[in-house]
């Protein structure tokens, strides 16, 4: 029986960036889901087969942090790469400290993304 490829989900309120991210997941040969909101992925079916979360942190809503600690909370451990264009060294020294996966700041390199997606992975 073939293994299924992990599921990648974006959660990001900018399309542009959501769909690069999206793009280059599936040009790794990963499968990827992509959502406009925390609360839409969160609706979805595919927030229990998600195998890494890549999350903006400043969203309408529900912020990529706020999405990552009610995971948490909810049980479900989803390793975690929250991106954002606005780094805050305290939130990110808080929320690597609840065991995200990564913090990076936009725009930030292909290389460091998939470093973190690996990361995550083989976690």
């Amino acid at each position: 029986m073939p293994k299924t490829k992990p599921l990648i989900s974006v959660v990001d309120d900018d399309e542009s960036m959501r769909e690069a991210i999206r793009g280059l997941m599936k040009s790794l040969g990963y499968t990827a889901e992509a959502f406009a909101s925390a609360e839409e992925f969160l609706n979805s079916r595919k927030a229990s087969r998600t195998s890494c979360l890549i999350a903006d942190v400043q969203m309408p809503g529900m912020t990529g942090v706020e999405l990552y600690r009610h995971l948490l909370a909810s049980g479900q451990t989803i390793p975690t790469i929250l991106i954002t264009a606005y780094p805050d060294d305290s939130v990110r020294a808080r929320a690597l400290g609840d065991g995200l996966v990564c913090y990076l700041s936009k725009p930030f390199d292909e290389n460091d993304l998939l470093t973190c997606i690996k990361t995550s992975l083989d976690g």
